[in-house]
């Protein structure tokens, strides 16, 4: 179980670097976005595994992780959120599904088609939706003057 869920977190790294040298991000940012993958994976996972909610539910609180921490981490590095939200979703998106709703359609199963192409969209839909929510929170919640500038005006 513990060989299994590192090798996942792993590769799950190694993809959301990939990604992320396709997408051209500077190179000093690597490391950070390969963090923000491994992190939505790693709650993905958790969920998934650890709860009997299904993979739509998973993607939602595994997208939430990864918005939250490329909020933090663009706050901090003083760049776009899209270079670590992009990459960072990459590990959740049901591209398999997709496929295999292709797949079945191209062989005339059309309930198994069915069947994968409504769990890709809920998947795709948790993910959006979670992104949606921490995009909501106010930008200066995530900037240490904001906390400060509270604390002092009390």
């Amino acid at each position: 179980m513990i060989y299994e869920m590192t090798a996942n977190l792993f590769c799950a790294f190694i993809g959301t670097v990939g990604y992320s040298v396709l997408y051209n991000v500077p190179k000093r940012y690597f490391l950070s976005c390969g963090f923000t993958g491994t992190m939505g994976w790693l709650a993905f996972l958790l969920v998934k595994n650890g709860t009997p909610l299904s993979s739509a539910v998973a993607s939602f609180f595994a997208a939430l992780v990864v918005v939250l921490i490329s909020r933090l981490l663009t706050v901090r590095m003083k760049c776009p959120i899209t270079i670590f939200l992009v990459s960072g979703i990459f590990p959740l998106v049901p591209g398999a599904r997709v496929y295999y709703t292709v797949y079945y359609l191209v062989t005339s199963e059309m309930g198994k088609a069915a069947q994968e192409g409504l769990e890709a969209l809920k998947i795709a839909f948790g993910i959006v939706l979670g992104i949606a929510v921490v995009l909501a929170i106010p930008r200066e919640v995530f900037q240490i003057r904001y906390w400060e500038q509270r604390k002092y005006r009390k």
